[in-house]
């Protein structure tokens, strides 16, 4: 545990400050509700067999379809999005670039014959991105923050903006103090003109073998004009209705829809509830993630995107379905297609 990739635990001044937080309780941050990592009737070693004996299914047969741009010299007078995959994406809005959870190094564990990307989910890497305005860190699991893209990005990097204590894994691994911003739920901080609120999520954190000692977040990104919800890793609840009435609702809610099991329902949604979650926020249109880059669950690797576009347009939920690397701009260019089914 003491590899850097695994990052440090926070001490001193900021665990004085996380101590402080309304949010930690019993030496390890809490949910707003109660929240244990399995379901009360699941069966742990019987998950563990079935996550060690994958269906086929969950990875898909061949590569992934994707838009390959040159994002370093596109011009970004718009509010446009381009997806990388799972929850990695790039927001460029009023001349500022955003990077969200970027994992650019090909899996998602600190092992790395584990957890590998889909073929094709990997067209981009950190030589494709832009100068980083903003890097934005919703919580420390290794999906979220990737050691070697984060090393890959430092000199890119203005600023980050991430959840409480994620900042003392950046700072073990050299990133200036003086450029983090952390926030625990209901914080903001602005920088031009853009504001950043860290809002609640239901889940957890950790690298290692203690949990709950880095906080986990959404955040909502508000202009003038525009306001975006950025979701990070949640299970349902009524989260999601308070934020949507706080804020007035969201011309985009960008929300996790796969890597979803019976057996761990509270931390990750199931994707009828993510298309319910975007009504909840009152969200114009909905762009489904954390699906077509990693198996981290045992369904199939389509099921997910499936299963939540169903519900929203039951629900009459606006969505888009953008391929890696596909432009979405907001008010202009929707991508709708069912590209997996190609």
């Amino acid at each position: 545990m003491s590899l850097s990739i695994y990052g440090k635990t926070p001490s001193g001044e900021r665990r004085r400050r996380i101590q402080a937080s309304s949010n930690f309780k019993n030496d390890s941050f809490q949910n707003l509700s109660y929240t244990p990592a399995m379901a009360e009737d699941a069966s742990f070693f019987k998950t563990m067999r079935e996550f060690l004996n994958k269906p086929k299914n969950v990875k898909p047969t061949s590569a992934f379809p994707s838009v390959k741009r040159d994002i370093v010299r596109t011009k970004h007078d718009v509010t446009e999005l381009i997806w990388f995959g799972h929850s990695s994406y790039l927001l460029q809005h009023a001349g500022q670039t955003i990077l969200v959870d970027p994992v650019f190094s090909g899996n998602a564990a600190p092992v790395s014959c584990m957890v590998r990307a889909f073929k094709g989910a990997d067209a981009y890497t950190v030589a494709d991105m832009p100068a980083i305005d903003i890097l934005l860190i919703t919580h420390d699991h290794y999906d979220h923050l990737d050691y070697k893209t984060i090393l890959a990005l430092k000199n890119k990097v203005k600023y980050v903006v991430c959840s409480l204590g994620v900042g003392s894994h950046l700072e073990h691994w050299g990133y200036d103090a003086k450029k983090i911003t952390e926030l625990d739920w209901w914080e903001e901080t602005k920088l031009g003109e853009l504001k950043f609120t860290a809002t609640p999520a239901r889940h957890f954190s950790g690298r290692g073998i203690k949990r709950g000692q880095t906080l986990w977040s959404s955040f909502v990104l508000q202009t003038d004009e525009k306001r975006i919800f950025l979701g990070g890793d949640s299970g349902y609840d009524t989260h999601f209705t308070e934020i949507g009435k706080k804020f007035g609702g969201f011309e985009l809610a960008i929300l996790e829809c796969g890597q979803y099991n019976k057996a761990w329902p509270h931390i990750h949604m199931m994707p009828e509830q993510t298309a319910q979650a975007a009504i909840d926020l009152g969200a114009r249109l909905l762009l489904p993630v954390h699906w077509a880059k990693f198996s981290l669950a045992m369904h199939a690797w389509d099921e997910s995107i499936e299963r939540v576009t169903k519900k929203a347009r039951e629900l009459k939920q606006r969505y888009s379905t953008p391929m890696i690397g596909e432009r979405l701009i907001l008010g202009k260019q929707i991508p709708d297609s069912e590209w997996w089914k190609r």
